[in-house]
């Protein structure tokens, strides 16, 4: 049996239980509770056969390890987790189903958990196939990720691999481009053909890429920045990107 995981929040909730159940083992909610939203998941959940334990908010956060937990919390079977081997499947399969819509996200060494969860909610709406992060050095997966992500952490693979560089390796050997953003980049992201199957590769707060992973990208694109500001937030950037992709795609080729 799958190590449980923990959900929290009313958004990530909702979002659970309005797909596939199968997989919640059960909800602990808080007893006693003013809050209508609430109130409707344990409705929800019992019309679905879910098994619901009442607890009080200090229980909650024990559970969870999630202070601002909303007052409610998933118990989960199902892990999106893959390790190097079930990327390169993952891979393999959406090349041949449909490479040009191939899109990856690989962030490396992002450690803020509320902006890995970020990156994953933007990454979900965007259509990306999977995250890519380093198994040390980063945040991953837990209840305040799950909770900023509002249900994109229980339904996209995210993969946490030994080596990021040896993953842009093969990635190119099957034709994935790894396009990385910098400001030291030559071109724009505006300017750069985004149609292809790609890995977009996203730097850590503060650093941004290190030096072992731009090498290993095919090109490094800069955001144009007018204010006063030096950077963006690595999860708003990430959000500019991916959406600079999808936009791209929807444009007919010449």
């Amino acid at each position: 049996m799958s190590k449980s995981r923990y959900v929290t929040g009313l958004r990530a909730v909702e979002q659970l239980l309005a797909g596939d159940t199968a997989d919640v083992r059960r909800i602990y909610a808080e007893y006693r509770t003013a809050n209508p939203r609430v109130e409707a998941l344990i409705a929800r959940a019992n019309s679905s056969g879910i098994d619901i334990q009442a607890a009080n908010r200090a229980r909650l956060q024990q559970i969870s390890g999630e202070s601002r937990h909303q007052g409610i919390v998933a118990e989960i079977r199902r892990s999106t987790k893959l390790d190097e081997a079930g990327l390169r499947s993952l891979v393999e399969e959406r090349l041949q189903d449909n490479a040009a819509n191939l899109t990856l996200l690989m962030l490396d060494g992002v450690q803020d958990p509320h902006n890995l969860g970020a990156c994953m909610r933007t990454a979900d709406a965007a259509g990306v196939t999977a995250i890519i992060v380093p198994r040390h050095g980063a945040a991953d997966l837990g209840p305040t990720v799950s909770k900023v992500a509002a249900g994109a952490a229980e339904q996209l693979p995210f993969a946490t691999v030994g080596n990021l560089g040896r993953v842009l390796g093969w990635l190119a050997e099957y034709g994935v481009a790894a396009v990385g953003t910098s400001d030291k980049g030559d071109r724009s992201l505006y300017d750069v053909d985004l149609r292809r199957p790609l890995v977009l590769v996203m730097g850590r707060e503060e650093t941004g890429l290190s030096k072992g992973i731009a090498g290993r990208c095919a090109e490094l694109v800069r955001l144009p920045m007018h204010g006063t500001v030096s950077s963006l937030n690595v999860s708003v950037a990430t959000g500019v990107c991916l959406y600079e992709i999808l936009r791209q795609r929807r444009v007919e080729s010449p």
